[in-house]
């Protein structure tokens, strides 16, 4: 059997080892500041549900010192009763998920023991510099109860040999799973396959599970999932709509359209999206492909340019890519 025959049938075949995860209120909330209402999460909960979704993520578990409520929603900071609020006692096999980013959250006392909160898995958002500290928080975590993954954003400007050391370090460590993550939408299938072949041996080596987070710059999370997941990474993120920062992430409804396992029911999604997404954008919420998304992700840049570009509604790209040109 040759290799491409071989990751043919693993995309055809049902791995029932495979996660997903729904990341639409914390990637979508860097759209609309966390602003959603109490009827759109309590639909999405019970959407995820009846989708056989694995795990819901319901935001940050940001610092309150560091960031003013008034400029956010609630899914900021997701403090716990918030949560419950929405899932009761959450008698279900989906799981609930925050995140938590590395130096704007106050971990050691926002994060409660497991047994008195509603989440299930807290998810370490990390800079390679600042790994250190996500090693920590990681094990904070993790003594309290909680399953644990980390994030290692923008490794597409990282060093390899840096990426490495970070993942050597996370092996080591009591984190249950460690996430590629395309912050920039720069990676193309190939690149995600040579990078998803690395974390998959650190994975082996240190019995980690391993996941993907994309983003859609260039019209590729749905395909660098799909490469991802053909040679064995199990923990995939999707959100509705593909709603997330800027271009967006990888799309539920084409995941679950996808996934081989009886269990995913795209009706409940389609459902969900045709009765709250086109009414968020209509509200005057923002994401998705477009051609300012398009140039971050080919010069490998921070998206801020390009939603600074797409919120003012300008059309005039050629300058946008003059300034994207200078920066690079």
């Amino acid at each position: 059997m040759t290799k491409e025959t071989a990751n043919l049938k693993d995309l055809m075949a049902f791995r029932p080892e495979i996660k997903v995860l729904d990341a639409t209120i914390r990637d979508g909330g860097l759209v609309n500041s966390f602003r959603f209402s109490d009827e759109f999460i309590k639909d999405l909960y019970e959407t995820n549900v009846a989708a056989g979704v694995d795990y819901m993520e319901f935001g940050y578990k940001a610092s309150k010192d560091m960031f003013d409520e008034s400029k956010f929603g609630k899914w900021k900071f997701c403090c716990d009763d918030d949560i419950r609020a929405i899932v009761g006692e959450n008698n279900t096999d989906l799981k609930i998920s925050i995140m938590a980013d590395v130096g704007r959250c106050d971990y050691k006392n926002d994060i409660i023991q497991k047994k008195d909160s509603p989440i299930d898995m807290i998810r370490v958002a990390t800079y390679i510099n600042t790994m250190p500290e996500a090693i920590e928080m990681i094990e904070d975590a993790n003594k309290k109860g909680y399953e644990t993954t980390c994030n290692i954003m923008a490794i597409s400007n990282a060093q390899e040999s840096d990426v490495d050391i970070a993942l050597e370090m996370l092996g080591k460590s009591s984190v249950n799973g460690i996430y590629i993550v395309d912050s920039y939408g720069s990676l193309y299938p190939e690149q995600i396959r040579r990078i998803a072949d690395k974390y998959l041996n650190i994975g082996e080596k240190y019995g980690k599970q391993i996941g993907i987070h994309a983003h859609n710059n260039q019209q590729l999370a749905f395909a660098n999932t799909i490469e991802a997941l053909s040679i064995g990474v199990n923990m995939l993120d999707a959100t509705m709509d593909c709603m997330g920062r800027g271009a967006g992430n990888c799309a539920m409804e084409l995941l679950l359209g996808f996934l081989k396992n009886p269990k995913y029911q795209l009706y409940p999604v389609l459902k969900f999206i045709e009765k709250h997404m086109n009414k968020l954008k209509e509200d005057g919420a923002l994401w998705g492909y477009n051609i300012p998304y398009m140039l971050t992700g080919q010069l490998n840049q921070h998206p801020r340019d390009a939603i600074a570009f797409s919120e003012a509604r300008r059309e005039d790209y050629t300058e946008l890519y003059k300034l994207l040109l200078d920066k690079d």
